[in-house]
């Protein structure tokens, strides 16, 4: 759809015979990347003992999770690590409560999938997937030099209607988004936060699809 602006009425406010509109160049694409959220969650009358078991669980999650790490395949990295007291029914602490979480992320996803089912004691709260960077700079050129290529033809048959020879291009913005396919949620077999990992079964998982788009959006100035 085009938007246009007439020539203006009164010189000096704003140059004439300038049109603005936009073009957009979309492609569809896999999402590629598998992000998992482990959360090991831990309960005690102090909060030393408490940060003591939280800190084992991890350790021991995160040295299994380094040993099927690899470049451009799978990142591992700690998440939030929380402790806070419990309070009975009187208002008074009755405890302590605490969580630690492990992060993994990567484009090799029956890596990244069975590596979350092989961590004990911890269980899975969260998942997604994205767009990798590098399939994300694949797609970009291509889809700007179709967008930059549709703005100017969409110019062209501006200038025409307008009964104008030509244009001249006036500022330009280039601008890329990414969808996860229209807002819904990445198709995603989860476990029961309950269930325990210690059955080295691997996380059932399913990719689906998003798009990207490259938009150019800009004026020109119509010519004689």
């Amino acid at each position: 759809m085009l938007g246009a602006v007439m020539p203006v009425a009164h010189a000096g406010e704003l140059p004439e015979n300038r049109v603005s509109f936009a073009a957009t160049a979309t492609v569809e694409v896999p999402l590629d990347t598998l992000s998992v959220t482990l959360q090991a969650q831990r309960e005690g009358a102090d909060a030393a003992t408490v940060q003591v078991q939280l800190k084992q669980v991890l350790d021991q999650a995160l040295a299994e999770a380094r040993r099927q790490a690899a470049p451009d395949a799978m990142e591992v990295s700690t998440g939030s690590f929380n402790l806070s007291p419990r309070y009975g029914r009187d208002g008074k602490p009755s405890g302590w409560s605490g969580s630690a979480e492990l992060l993994l992320k990567g484009r090799d996803v029956a890596r990244v999938a069975a590596t979350a089912g092989k961590l004990g004691g911890m269980a899975i709260v969260a998942t997604g997937y994205s767009l990798s960077r590098q399939l994300r700079e694949k797609e970009e050129s291509a889809l700007a030099a179709q967008a930059i290529q549709k703005f100017r033809s969409r110019a062209g048959e501006v200038a025409r209607l307008f009964g104008f020879n030509g244009y001249a291009l006036g500022e330009v913005n280039v601008q890329t988004i990414d969808t996860d396919g229209g807002g819904r949620p990445p198709m995603l077999a989860m476990r029961s936060m309950a269930k325990s990992m210690e059955d080295s079964a691997p996380l059932p998982t399913e990719g689906g699809k998003g798009s990207m788009s490259v938009t150019v959006q800009g004026s020109i100035t119509l010519t004689r």
